[in-house]
């Protein structure tokens, strides 16, 4: 029950780790072959590397895992991500016939389409050679 994608996007978990530590964003690595390496999901990844405020983590997730978070309280928020929706909230995934409810919209799915609307258009400095003046 590994989780790959979500329709066509790239799929992202933010959680509070298990045991405490602080929070994780968590996508399925591309070294599994199936994993679309997409433009919107590198952005997404250096864009929250460069804020330092958690952890960012490629690694197999499993519908167990979301399913326990759920149920502990520790799942945050999850979107998927691709060029032609930026970011799009997930508020629900059906799993052995139940609903795994997810708050959404989240802060943080705010904060990325905010963040890499205002770099795509100027209104805000991307990090370092992201954009380029002509």
């Amino acid at each position: 029950h590994e989780i790959t994608e979500v329709g066509a996007m790239n799929v992202f978990f933010f959680l509070e780790k298990k045991g405490g530590g602080g929070r994780e964003l968590v996508t399925p690595p591309l070294n599994r072959g199936d994993i679309l390496p997409g433009v919107t999901r590198k952005s997404i990844l250096e864009l929250a590397e460069s804020w330092e405020e958690f952890d960012v983590v490629e690694r197999s997730i499993t519908m167990p895992e979301i399913v326990e978070a759920a149920s502990e309280g520790r799942l945050i928020e999850s979107f998927g991500a691709g060029t032609a929706a930026v970011v799009t909230p997930i508020e629900a995934i059906q799993f052995q016939g139940k609903d795994v409810e997810i708050p959404a919209t989240g802060e943080l799915t705010k904060r990325f389409f905010s963040d890499l609307m205002g770099i795509q258009y100027g209104r805000i400095e991307g990090p370092e050679g992201w954009s380029v003046k002509i």
